[in-house]
C-alpha cells in the first residue's frame, strides 16, 4: 500500500487497450477537475466520501496528468464549495462537502439505478408567459420539462409543484409518431444520440475484450472504470430519460447503458482491489470497502 509522503515518483506503462480511450478524452478540452468529481463519486464517496490528496495525485499520474494540474483542479473544486480540505501533518485530505452531497446523491441515482418512466399515454403540459425568469427555466429543467416553444414547457407524466404561479395546464396526446416528434422538438435528442453512439464506438472495442478473456491490472481496471463512468456519466446527467414509447425504437442510450454495465462489472473485482491497496483516507488506513453499494450498481 502507498502511505502518505511514499507515492510512486512515475506510473507504470498502462494497457494498450485504454489508450484509444485516453485519445478520445484528450480530444475534448482539458477538465481534469471533472474527472475528480468522477472519482469522487464513483469511487470514493462509498468509502466513506474522504482521500489523500497523494491518491489522487498517483491516479492522475497514470492518465499522463501533471501534480500541478490536479492541485489547483482541487482547489477550484474546494472554492466553488464542492470539497472540504483538511491536514495531517505536511499531508492534505479532501472529502465532499455537505453542500455537494445532494447533488452527488441525485447524479448517482441517474448514473447507476434510475430508469425511464413509464409511459401514461399523454404529456402534461404547461403554458407560461414567455418572459419568465431564467430560475422558472432552470427549476423546470430540473424536474424533467422539455420546451417545444417559447412558452411551452412538457412532461411525460404528471405536472409536479415546480411549475411556475399561472400556469396553463394542459394535456397532449397523439400517435406515436407526434409524441415522438414533439419529443425531439422538447429536449435535444439528437445531440444525446449522437453522444451515445460516441460512447458505444469508444467502449465496445474494450468490452469486446474483456469478454474475450482480457485481464487488466487493478490499476488499469481501476482507470478503465474511470474512464468508462466519467465518459457515460457526461452523457446521462444531461439525458431526460424520456419513456421508451417516446423515443426512437433504435435509442442507442438503451445500448449504450447496456455496454456500460456489462463494462464495469468487469472492471469492479479488479478496480476495487486497487482501491483497497491504494485509497488512504484521513486517518492514514486504507479506505474501508462498501461492496453492497457498488455492487448494487447497475442491478436494473
Amino acid at each position: 500500500m502507498s502511505t502518505p509522503d511514499a507515492i510512486s515518483p512515475t506510473a507504470a506503462p498502462r494497457a494498450p487497450e485504454l489508450e484509444p480511450i485516453l485519445a478520445h478524452l484528450n480530444a475534448g478540452p482539458s477538465r481534469t477537475w471533472s474527472l475528480i468529481v468522477t472519482v469522487f463519486g464513483d469511487s470514493i464517496v462509498p468509502r466513506g466520501g474522504a482521500i489523500w490528496l497523494g491518491t489522487l495525485l498517483e491516479i492522475f499520474r497514470s492518465l499522463d496528468i501533471g501534480d500541478g494540474v490536479v492541485r489547483t483542479a482541487m482547489s477550484r473544486l474546494t472554492a466553488d464549495g464542492w470539497l472540504v480540505r483538511s491536514k495531517a501533518g505536511r499531508n492534505s485530505f479532501y472529502r465532499l462537502a455537505a453542500e455537494g452531497q445532494a447533488a452527488f446523491a441525485r447524479a448517482t441515482n441517474k448514473i447507476y439505478t434510475r430508469r425511464p418512466p413509464v409511459w401514461i399515454g399523454h404529456f402534461d403540459a404547461l403554458f407560461t408567459e414567455q418572459a419568465r425568469s431564467q430560475d422558472d427555466a432552470v427549476r423546470l429543467q430540473e424536474a424533467g420539462y422539455g420546451s417545444p416553444s417559447p412558452g411551452c414547457w412538457i412532461i411525460p407524466g404528471e405536472a409536479t409543484p415546480t411549475a411556475p404561479d399561472g400556469a396553463v395546464h394542459v394535456t397532449i396526446a397523439g400517435t406515436a409518431a407526434e409524441v415522438r416528434q414533439l419529443a425531439a422538438r422538447a429536449w435535444e435528442l439528437g445531440v444525446t444520440a449522437d453522444s451515445y453512439h460516441r460512447f458505444i464506438a469508444v467502449f465496445e472495442p474494450l468490452g469486446a475484450t474483456l469478454d474475450a478473456g482480457l485481464r487488466l491490472s487493478e490499476r488499469d481496471a481501476f482507470l478503465a472504470r474511470m474512464l468508462l463512468i466519467h465518459a457515460y456519466r457526461r452523457i446521462v446527467l444531461r439525458d431526460p430519460l424520456l419513456p421508451p414509447d417516446v423515443l426512437a425504437p433504435d435509442w442507442p442510450g438503451t445500448r449504450a447503458r447496456a455496454l456500460c454495465a456489462a463494462i464495469y462489472r468487469c472492471l469492479l473485482a479488479g478496480s476495487e482491489a486497487w482501491l483497497d491497496a491504494n485509497a488512504i483516507g484521513e486517518d492514514n488506513a486504507a479506505l474501508k470497502a462498501n461492496p453492497d453499494a457498488v455492487g448494487a450498481r447497475f442491478r436494473d
